[in-house]
């Protein structure tokens, strides 16, 4: 039995955890994110990049549009709740939770790994909430190493069973070495999220899980078709270091401290998205995504969306749907506030305007010849 200090009213919930690997290390995920220090040391460099005050923006507050599309669907604003956890029942209170408040909010919503729905069909429940987000968009996920133990029509067959408009599929290759059961072999994954592209009409979001994108990686996600991209860049959890915690030995302890800080920061993996991904592919900026500045200065550098995580987790555990509504108004507003701030009208401006960039990001983009030498 495990207590889980979710808000529910005024009581917090247990959950019998079923008896399964998959299932304890989801537990222990969550529980490892809400107690310990889990966070880059290494900061995500959008704080470098500075948009251009407008002292004359000669827009009104109710001029400012902040809608996109994303999967077909209309969003009120540019955002999506990402991928979390899944595999216990807590992980079906959480889902349903998060989904009512992206229906509200008309934003975007991931569930966790889907993974455990392959194995226990039964699990399914806990993972099908299109009843509380019927209008908006629902994506199912599942991690890339699986794509070789399970063809694209059972992970198509996975998406149906919850009426989701498409797949995550998540890259971890970090994270799965730093467990014990985690996978040690990467051979053939572009080639299989190619084949799961096409078996799913281009219904797939390929994302990292905080230790971002390459260049290199995100010239092969073009290669294979990908049209959905979320760099999910080194500065918020860390997930080498959450998985620190579970170590059940001192090399992977030690490996854990010495890879903690290892990823690209989001900042850079966006802009070099937006150099290598055309217009007619969607980029996601998340990693360390905490307010609407943060995620005006994502799309100024070239996403088209932005997602957060920890943010919500901890506001929805902590004041549960109140508490997680506020936070994401709070960053609406703020983007709103950042958009009107810069003279930009709508998502499409705010990707046009003038911004400098300094800093360590500087440093970066030199490297690649992003910025002149001097």
């Amino acid at each position: 039995m495990i207590k889980i200090p979710l808000v529910d009213g005024d009581s917090d919930m247990e959950f019998e955890l079923p008896d399964t690997l998959i299932s304890k290390r989801k537990c222990d995920h969550l529980r490892i994110v809400l107690e310990n220090d889990v966070l880059f040391e290494q900061k995500t460099l959008l704080g470098d990049i500075q948009l251009m005050h407008q002292a004359l923006p000669e827009l009104n507050c109710e001029e400012i549009d902040i809608s996109c599309q994303f999967f077909g669907k209309l969003l009120n604003a540019p955002l999506m709740i990402t991928s979390m956890t899944g595999g216990a029942e807590y992980a079906g209170k959480l889902n349903r939770g998060l989904a009512e408040i992206a229906q509200g909010q008309r934003i975007a919503f991931a569930v966790g790994s889907q993974r455990i729905m392959l194995r226990h069909p039964e699990a399914t429940v806990d993972f099908a909430v299109r009843k509380w987000i019927p209008d908006s968009v629902l994506l199912g996920n599942i991690g890339a190493v699986q794509l070789e133990e399970y063809p694209p029509k059972a992970i198509g067959e996975m998406v149906k069973r919850i009426d989701a408009d498409g797949v995550c599929v998540h890259l971890n290759v970090a994270q799965e070495l730093m467990q014990q059961e985690g996978h040690r072999h990467f051979k053939g994954i572009l080639e299989n999220i190619s084949r799961l592209v096409d078996a799913l009409g281009g219904r797939v979001l390929v994302k990292e899980t905080g230790a971002g994108l390459s260049p290199q990686a995100l010239q092969k996600l073009k290669d294979a078709g990908v049209r959905y991209i979320d760099v999910s860049g080194a500065g918020g959890t860390s997930w080498t270091k959450v998985e620190m915690y579970r170590a059940p030995d001192n090399i992977l302890a030690r490996t854990g401290q010495t890879f903690a800080d290892w990823g690209i920061p989001t900042a850079f993996s966006v802009i070099a998205a937006s150099k290598i991904i055309d217009d007619s592919r969607i980029i996601i900026a998340s990693g360390g995504i905490n307010t609407g500045l943060d995620i005006a200065r994502a799309i100024a550098a070239g996403a088209d969306l932005a997602g957060f995580a920890r943010p919500v987790l901890m506001s929805f555990m902590e004041k549960g749907s109140e508490g997680a509504n506020m936070m994401i108004e709070t960053a609406i507003n703020e983007l709103r506030m950042g958009m009107l701030l810069t003279g930009a009208k709508n998502v499409a401006e705010l990707k046009r305007v003038p911004r400098v960039y300094s800093g360590k990001l500087r440093h970066w983009l030199k490297a690649y010849g992003w910025i002149e030498q001097g």
